[in-house]
């Protein structure tokens, strides 16, 4: 029987993943541990997926961008910016958007890695971020690039990355509401299954604690990453007592809607309440009043990303885990609390 990549793995006493690095030349890999994947390798006579160790050594290939996200908006801008690198550098791009809970999700993409042919991934949130797909991947040599946020990579999540430091943009932002007077700030989350979500609220926290304004959890409202939940979640903090003076909303669509909800009931933005969102994407300008956010620049991530997967060379080590910091941008959406 041929030997695969879970063969040469369990010989080695490590990851699917590191042997698929070791094979791939990527860096920050210890000596120790590419040596003994590659005894693990002569010993077992593997041969690699050369299609798969190495994109820049064939002609033709087609790129995967696989994204579950409700945003239209988003999911453009990855389109846009993954299709520029495409055409740079002579690929194609096969666009598959699926269900990340599907319990079938795992099966779907290594069928269609195999049935495509290939030549690597660009996944997005939450399909980046669920071990349970990385693993399957990894378990066909696929190769891929991950977006997630954070501001790390760990060593068992090592590889192509791009990390977007969410919650530096959500204290930034969060900030920017405290330096104006208020105190009393909501939170509209967004899908508990991104780790965006997480990021965004621990930065909204942190903001809080540096500043010593006391957590309120009634002010924290769950949500999803869609204009109705940002109605339905400003709706509620609007109406509670004591009522929040600002509201931070997980992501431009949820602040759109909120935006909304508070001129159904009466509320003046900015004057009674400021509603700030995060991404900058099309909704932050095309509401009324525009939208204070966090600029976060989806179609240069993704052009990035796409670079990385195309190259894959260990001349591009420094960037094997490329950070980006969002910023805020003011706009009409906040003020100086009312006092």
């Amino acid at each position: 029987m041929k030997v695969t990549i879970n063969d040469v793995a369990k010989y080695a006493g490590v990851s699917i993943k590191t042997v698929s690095r070791v094979t791939n030349n990527e860096p920050s890999v210890k000596q120790s541990t590419i040596d003994k994947v590659n005894e693990a390798i002569r010993t077992l006579n593997y041969q690699p997926n050369l299609a798969a160790r190495n994109l820049a050594g064939t002609k033709s290939y087609v790129i995967g961008f696989i994204y579950d996200n409700p945003n239209a908006y988003y999911i453009i801008d990855m389109q846009n910016g993954i299709l520029s690198a495409c055409r740079n550098k002579g690929y194609e791009l096969l666009i598959h958007p699926c269900d990340a809970k599907a319990h079938t999700i795992c099966d779907e993409l290594t069928a269609l890695v195999k049935h495509a042919r290939l030549a690597g991934l660009v996944l997005t949130p939450p399909l980046s971020e669920d071990p349970k797909i990385l693993a399957a991947l990894d378990s066909i040599e696929a190769h891929y690039v991950r977006i997630i946020a954070g501001d790390e990579s760990k060593e068992d999540s090592c590889g192509l990355t791009v990390l977007v430091n969410d919650r530096h943009g959500a204290v930034s932002i969060t900030q920017h509401l405290i330096d104006l007077g208020h105190d009393k700030i909501g939170f509209i989350s967004g899908d508990e299954q991104h780790q965006s979500t997480k990021e965004r609220f621990a930065g909204f926290c942190d903001a809080l604690a540096d500043n010593g304004i006391p957590f309120n959890r009634q002010l924290v409202v769950d949500g999803e990453y869609s204009f109705e939940s940002g109605v339905e979640g400003a709706k509620a903090l609007l109406s509670s007592t004591p009522r929040p003076s600002a509201i931070v909303a997980c992501n431009d669509e949820i602040a759109a809607g909120a935006l909304f909800a508070a001129r159904l009931m009466g509320v003046d933005v900015p004057g009674d309440v400021s509603i700030v969102g995060f991404e900058d994407s099309p909704f932050s300008r095309q509401t009324w009043p525009k939208l204070t956010t966090v600029h976060q620049p989806n179609e240069k991530i993704a052009h990035i990303a796409t670079e990385l997967l195309i190259a894959n060379r260990k001349e591009l080590s420094s960037e094997c885990a490329k950070v980006f910091t969002p910023e805020p941008v003011i706009r009409d959406s906040s003020a100086k609390r009312r006092q």
